[in-house]
């Protein structure tokens, strides 16, 4: 009978607790589906530039595959594959076969050679000459020792950061507020706007001892590659963990508890992991592309990988720090009206 009763009250609860039911029979299907989708996918095509003093060598390459596009001297090609928008180029003359790899995605590195080798195998007789001849591989990023890790470390060390600043950040404001706390400071002539930079100043500490920890351990004990200063990468990262502090705290203000706090991770947190880029975003179908836009990962990930990878500096940057800073701005703002439920001032 005791036991009996037991069992009666846990169902209850967890009937009254919605939040808890959709953690348990929703998000599994939410997380499952976002895998299929991402990784049901085709294969990666690649973009490739041609170069050649033989027109017919260009016409063949281009009629053999649909990756291969025509560019009137290697100077341009060079300057869109800084650029990102190819990912590989060939020079092919009557001595010698050249080809220069973008190098920031062994994924793109992999799939350009292939075609590439693929393209020479299939030329006709008249160019078989050229076909035979092994090509020279040049990398403008990274090498050929470079390693998958080199290339999602930047986006996991952009991750990590903002999944724990985003969980002990919202968890830690809940407290004071469950603690009373809050109600407490509410009290004083504290304005709103003060107390959420308060909070996020007083967290903000610690996530600079945080991101420089992280970067460090990842540079010189993991000995991930670095080709550019680690003051941007400790900056991106900062700028990161700040955007996930003041959505933590900002969820945290509608949530009951630690346990319906972790209940937003499916929901916040994970679909990061799917569409900031630390997965090939262009494989993925046309319509779930733009998710990317709106995850602050994106613009941290990506500033992180560029610098780390790249060599990339502040010009090249600067874009995807400013709109980490607008999230944190947006964000704040939120909090302070979300404090209006508990104190009109």
């Amino acid at each position: 009978m005791r036991i009996r009763a037991l069992v009666k009250r846990i169902i209850r609860q967890f009937i009254r607790d919605k939040r808890t039911l959709a953690m348990m029979f929703i998000a599994p299907l939410l997380i499952l589906t976002l895998v299929n989708l991402v990784f049901s996918n085709n294969d990666y095509e690649p973009k490739i530039a041609v170069v050649s003093d033989q027109a017919m060598i260009i016409k063949k390459l281009e009629t053999t595959d649909k990756a291969f596009s025509a560019y009137s001297n290697s100077e341009a090609a060079i300057e869109d594959l800084e650029d990102e928008k190819l990912d590989a180029l060939i020079e092919v003359n009557l001595s010698s076969t050249k080809i220069t790899l973008e190098g920031s995605n062994p994924t793109a590195n992999k799939a350009s050679v292939v075609t590439i080798e693929k393209a020479l195998k299939e030329m006709s007789p008249q160019t078989s000459e050229q076909s035979s001849i092994k090509p020279e591989i040049n990398y403008l990023h990274g090498s050929a020792d470079m390693e998958t890790f080199d290339y999602i470390g930047p986006f996991l060390i952009g991750f990590f950061i903002f999944f724990f600043v985003f969980l002990i950040a919202g968890v830690s404001f809940l407290r004071e507020r469950t603690t009373g706390t809050l109600e407490r400071l509410l009290a004083t002539p504290l304005r709103r706007w003060e107390m959420v930079a308060g909070y996020v100043l007083g967290f903000g500490i610690f996530t600079v001892i945080q991101s420089a920890i992280i970067v460090a351990f990842a540079i010189y004990v993991l000995d991930i590659m670095m080709a550019g200063s680690i003051w941007f990468v400790i900056l991106i990262t900062l700028m990161l963990a700040v955007t996930a502090l003041s959505l933590g705290t900002l969820l945290s203000a509608f949530a009951k508890n630690e346990l319906q706090m972790i209940q937003f991770i499916p929901l916040v947190v994970v679909p990061q992991v799917f569409f900031s880029g630390l997965f090939n975003i262009e494989t993925m179908a046309d319509w779930l592309q733009p998710l990317s836009y709106i995850m602050p990962l994106t613009y941290g990930g990506e500033a992180i990988r560029n610098v780390m990878i790249q060599g990339c500096g502040w010009g090249n940057i600067y874009d995807e720090v400013l709109i980490l800073a607008g999230f944190s701005l947006l964000f704040m703002t939120l909090n302070v009206l979300a404090l209006k439920k508990h104190r009109k001032l």
